[in-house]
């Protein structure tokens, strides 16, 4: 009962704070309301028993990028960004795609059931080993591959900050 009860919390922060995301018009509070967002998933990570995918949520994506996401929202000039053309006009498109969307959801629904085919409670043995069997492929098969991505994260961060001290001075 207290995990149903901390379910459907974390799953209306979930969606209202996505929500906010979208209707907010000042960048960095659609940031701010973009990292709740991120916690209330990382949250419903852990009580479906997914501890590796919990960590890798709130440390990669909560920890780094939304940081990264941060810094470049307030490097962007609002200014310039508020007198270009907004997509304002384009509203008769993403009617005809909600309505299309909803039909196709319906469909699914309707002719199929939900399709899922969840089992009835997540195997709470495989953490341990799926964690560890994550950490060997990235670390072992997959270590040259990762430390590029890495280099190259790192690189594009110190060029997005040399352009942005150019761009100040």
């Amino acid at each position: 009962m207290i995990e149903l009860a901390t379910f459907i919390t974390l799953s209306t922060v979930t969606l209202v704070s996505a929500i906010l995301v979208i209707t907010r018009r000042n960048a960095v509070h659609s940031v701010i309301w973009l990292i709740v967002t991120l916690f209330a998933v990382g949250g419903i990570y852990l009580l479906q028993h997914a501890e590796f995918l919990f960590a890798v949520q709130i440390i990669l994506y909560v920890g780094g990028i939304m940081v990264l996401f941060l810094f470049v929202v307030m490097l962007v000039d609002i200014d310039v960004a508020l007198k270009q053309a907004r997509f304002a006009r384009q509203w008769q498109a993403g009617l005809l795609t909600t309505i299309l969307l909803l039909g196709l959801l319906g469909y699914a629904l309707y002719n199929h059931g939900l399709g899922l085919n969840l089992p009835a409670r997540p195997m709470a043995s495989a953490p341990a080993q799926n964690t560890q069997a994550v950490g060997m492929a990235l670390y072992q098969s997959y270590l040259l591959p990762v430390e590029i991505a890495s280099m190259l994260l790192l690189v594009a961060m110190v060029g997005a900050v040399i352009m942005a001290k150019r761009k100040m001075e």
